[in-house]
């Protein structure tokens, strides 16, 4: 199994100098393979990724001898990231490969494991030496590679490590799961996290550094500082939003064995244009990510269940379902006299997950259909 670790770098001056300008070079041979490769096939020819790197090699050290200045790994590791996007282009995976602008693109560059060296809070780089890290390696094992990233004003280096896989813990508890935007998580157990909204509570700070920053005259350094100003915002919110995701979703795969969600029609979600925004924030693919990812590795099991599974609207005790059910009605009132809960209001959410769960478990086969319509699973 393979985990990355992702460290806080503290370079110098001179070291900063080192990753930008390995960057650059990254970025310059990416767009020339890329440039090269749609003049090919423009012209009938077949371009590989050996044949375009041997390519540049040819003309390297004549045309452009600074990109020796770096690791080699800056000009060399492009051509097989480009041949992936190719791959992923034509199996209809990912979009066609596109040219990375100098603004827009995120600065980084790769290290090979024979390129890089791990110490106490510190890495090798070749042409630069040793590095503070923040932290240590979290993992033992070998490892196999390690990008280096700039966020806001920060670098960053992610190392993967081939780890062995550990038996996982088998745990038999199953719960359900309904996410929203006024509760981000409500449990079948009646417990609920609320919606932190981070973007939502910077949103002040983050306008005012965005009309500060178009007030500025372009290409001046009070613009690039106001550019930088808004990056460290917005990396602020993707820290604190990152922060809750991670918290509740180790919670939960730490716990349960069996996950019940929905499955969230994510596109559709954000084509609304007054619930676009919370969705946005909330991060509610991520979460679902994050879990599916998390309990498959503790060996646990998540049970999507349909998107046009009507949770809300049932009654997770008698299975009578309110047609004319609104978004504001966030209090569900069963009609049925016969059922057990027809006196009470119950929390919209909390029967909404209920009903995830017991739908959760009848996919799997832990409850049929009978006992569900005769009103046992919510016993």
């Amino acid at each position: 199994m393979i985990c990355a670790h992702k460290i806080r770098l503290h370079p110098t001056k001179e070291q900063t100098l080192y990753f930008a300008k390995a960057a650059g070079i990254t970025r310059f041979t990416w767009n020339w393979a890329l440039a090269e490769w749609n003049q090919q096939y423009e012209v009938g020819e077949k371009p590989t990724v050996l044949k375009l790197k041997k390519q540049f090699n040819e003309i390297r050290r004549e045309r452009f001898p600074w990109t020796w200045e770096v690791t080699k790994n800056a000009s060399d590791q492009p051509f097989l990231d480009l041949g992936k996007a190719w791959t992923a282009f034509f199996e209809g995976r990912a979009h066609r490969p596109r040219f990375k602008s100098q603004k827009r693109s995120k600065p980084s560059f790769y290290l090979a494991n024979d390129q890089m060296e791990l110490g106490d809070h510190r890495v090798w780089i070749p042409k630069l030496g040793w590095v503070n890290m923040s932290e240590n390696l979290r993992w033992k094992g070998k490892v196999t590679g390690a990008r280096i990233t700039r966020t806001a004003d920060w670098w960053f280096i992610s190392i993967a490590v081939e780890v062995p896989n550990d038996h996982p813990i088998k745990r038999s508890a199953a719960i359900g799961i309904d996410v929203g935007l006024n509760r981000l998580a409500t449990l079948s157990t009646g417990e609920g996290f609320e919606n932190q909204k981070c973007l939502s509570t910077a949103l002040k700070k983050l306008r005012q550094a965005n009309k500060r920053l178009h007030r500025r005259k372009p290409d001046s350094k009070n613009r690039e500082k106001a550019r930088r100003q808004v990056a460290r915002l917005h990396y602020r919110i993707t820290c604190l939003r990152d922060d809750v995701l991670h918290k509740l979703t180790t919670r939960l795969a730490n716990s349960y064995g069996i996950i019940g969600v929905e499955d969230l029609n994510r596109k559709r979600v954000a084509q609304n244009r007054k619930l676009a925004r919370s969705f946005s924030d909330a991060s509610l693919g991520k979460l679902l990510n994050l879990l599916t990812s998390k309990v498959e590795q503790r060996g646990g099991q998540v049970v999507k269940v349909g998107r046009f599974f009507p949770s809300s609207k049932t009654c997770h005790a008698c299975g009578w379902k309110w047609e004319e059910m609104q978004l504001s009605d966030r209090a569900f009132h069963c009609q049925n006299p016969q059922c057990a809960y027809s006196q009470f209001e119950q929390d919209r959410d909390s029967n909404a997950s209920l009903n995830i769960l017991f739908e959760a478990l009848r996919l799997i086969g832990l409850i049929d259909q009978a006992a569900l319509d005769t009103g046992s699973g919510g016993a």
